[in-house]
């Protein structure tokens, strides 16, 4: 971490934060002695995941259940973090699911409009609250790190809604690179091949790949993720990493296809 930049008295909020690789986010934020929000909207996960979190690293971990696809409960949730701690230093848009991987024409408009506001309208809708409260706030300024993933540059067999959220993750990460950039508000993006969490078990066992074969693919612990988000969120205002990606080694990503 860069000099000066250690996570004592920051403020930083994990959406998902209780499971997976938020949770894993979180618990390494807490290390580095951030005080640590953690948002989802299953309240029991989330207090059982704080009260864990804040236990192992001594760190303050508060949790705020919300739905980040819902603006009224994305302004309630910005609204308890300026109350609570005055500021916000660092926004983890992590928040996100997925559907079912069938053929892009079997994907129901349920699914979509899911997928999309969970994805992307959770993402912009924390980014335009995070970026009111970075704006007025005294230092002004903070970070935005927003999950993409691979797809975000390369997708799997039937997963046009969930490519396509994170494709534009990318031009959201940009655009609010580009507009925090005269009130110190620097924003990137970390996309991840293959973290091992619930949601990629099934890659273990087999997925489809592009030339119609199913095979297994390789994982690597959340903890290597976790890592690169706390050196991203470490640096000083005057640096930005816009984007990186961390997978594992022998994922078949380079030469997909």
């Amino acid at each position: 971490m860069a000099e000066g930049q250690s996570g004592k008295g920051r403020i930083a909020l994990v959406t998902g934060g209780g499971t997976g690789v938020g949770r894993g986010i979180a618990e390494a934020l807490a290390r580095e002695v951030y005080t640590v929000a953690i948002s989802g909207r299953r309240a029991d996960v989330l207090e059982k995941a704080a009260s864990e979190m804040a236990s192992a690293s001594q760190a303050r971990v508060e949790a705020i259940p919300a739905d980040v696809g819902d603006p009224r409960s994305v302004a309630g949730l910005f609204e308890k973090i300026e109350d609570a701690f005055g500021r916000l230093d660092l926004l983890v848009n992590n928040a996100g699911t997925n559907v079912r991987p069938v053929p892009m024409e079997e994907v129901t408009f349920e699914e979509w409009s899911a997928i999309l506001a969970a994805n992307l309208t959770g993402a912009f809708l924390c980014t335009q609250q995070a970026m009111r409260l970075m704006k007025k706030q005294s230092p002004r300024g903070g970070r935005i790190i927003n999950n993409g993933s691979i797809s975000a540059t390369t997708p799997r067999p039937h997963s046009a809604p969930y490519t396509a959220t994170k494709h534009a993750i990318t031009g959201l990460t940009k655009s609010t690179a580009l507009d925090g950039r005269p009130f110190d508000i620097a924003c990137g993006q970390i996309d991840i091949g293959n973290a091992a969490t619930d949601m990629t078990a099934k890659m273990s066992t087999g997925v489809l790949q592009a030339n119609g074969e199913t095979a297994a693919e390789p994982t690597i612990p959340v903890a290597h993720v976790a890592d690169a988000v706390v050196y991203m969120a470490g640096l000083p205002l005057e640096a930005n990493v816009l984007n990186l990606t961390v997978m594992a080694t022998k994922m078949p990503l380079v030469g997909r296809g």
